[in-house]
């Protein structure tokens, strides 16, 4: 048996139990409680932040995972500056689930709000700096993330999904478009989103970065986990590289739906259909199982070819309009939320909170 094995069973154990009492659960013997699903969903950036934005109008019992090996921007910056987690998709992740109230509203412009100036602070967001000015104060980025939750009134949890910066590194085929056959190692999550010729796999440095033990007990806990949408290579695929939180994504019980991107991204996936999305995941963590693949119904060119990718993972495809009706290549927070409470509804177990 392996240590990280033993680790994980460590994490079930501190995980409640099914109708303890707890978050999200029918407390006393007796009690009619009707109670939200446990979703976590995984992710970074705006894909992530879409659909936040939409799980936090089904659920309270909402948990983020994010990935931490942004390199750019203010991010970079502070990263390698201060030797600290990205905090970027972080801070992006707490703004989404911040509420529709004035509260929310407020403090989800202000930790966005980037400074516009001539000097050092040029571009940087203020909820990066909070961000790590908590991390400095309290030596820990679980609860410093926690406490800018509650600042913000967010509806949900937040957490990196390893406690170490990572580096992501890619195989790149014609990445210089004189040499379009050779392969290229391309570093830095910034370079692998924007890289020219065709992405064939990615790795993270360090190659075994501990995982958060909160990310993994919430994983094992859930009931619903959400992967996707998102850049797939830079932000989708590295929780997969985690080997501690695809250890628990195979061993939860919780059902899985990954939400498939509106648009080949420029760069990383152009030119890829939905069910190449599919294949270069699948590739990646061969042991993933899942339960829905969800996609909009106008990006589908081909049905059938998709759900053959899906029934790889043991996946049911499930097809819905949820991208914003302005033709943009974003979703709908409320068409994409209908489309999650459908899934939950109708595919697997019913859980107590229906």
């Amino acid at each position: 048996m392996t240590g990280r094995t033993l680790r994980l069973r460590r994490l079930r154990r501190l995980t409640p139990a099914r109708g303890e009492d707890g978050a999200g659960r029918a407390g006393r013997r007796g009690a009619a409680k009707v109670v939200a699903p446990k979703v976590v969903a995984l992710g970074g950036g705006m894909g992530l932040s879409a659909s936040l934005a939409a799980l936090r109008r089904i659920t309270g019992e909402l948990t983020a995972v994010v990935t931490v090996a942004d390199d750019g921007g203010s991010s970079g910056r502070l990263r390698e500056e201060l030797s600290v987690l990205p905090p970027g998709d972080l801070r992006k992740a707490l703004a989404a689930l911040c509420g529709d109230d004035d509260w929310g509203q407020t403090w989800a412009r202000v930790i966005q709000h980037r400074f516009q100036s001539e000097g050092d602070l040029h571009g940087h967001a203020v909820g990066n700096l909070l961000i790590v000015a908590l991390w400095e104060q309290l030596g820990d980025p679980v609860q410093a993330l926690d406490l800018v939750g509650r600042l913000l009134g967010a509806q949900g949890r937040v957490l990196p999904m390893s406690a170490v910066p990572l580096e992501l590194q890619a195989l790149v085929r014609g990445h210089d478009p004189a040499r379009p056959d050779e392969v290229d190692t391309v570093r830095g999550q910034a370079t692998v989103a924007l890289t020219p010729g065709e992405v064939l796999s990615v790795q993270v440095v360090p190659g075994d970065p501990p995982a958060v033990p909160e990310a993994v007990a919430a994983v094992l806990d859930a009931d619903w986990v959400v992967l996707g949408p998102g850049s797939w290579f830079s932000s989708v695929i590295p929780h997969l590289l985690v080997p501690e939180l695809l250890d628990a994504l195979v061993a939860t019980k919780a059902r899985k739906v990954l939400s498939l991107n509106l648009a080949p991204q420029p760069g990383e996936t152009e030119g890829f259909s939905p069910q190449r999305h599919l294949e270069v995941l699948a590739r990646h963590a061969p042991k993933l199982a899942l339960d829905v693949v969800l996609a909009d119904e106008a990006a589908v060119p081909d049905r059938e070819s998709l759900a053959d990718a899906a029934k790889r993972f043991g996946a049911a495809v499930e097809l819905a309009p949820v991208a914003r009706q302005d033709g943009s290549p974003k979703h709908d927070p409320e068409l994409l939320a209908a489309a999650y409470d459908r899934i939950f509804r109708m595919h697997g177990r019913i859980g107590p909170w229906r």
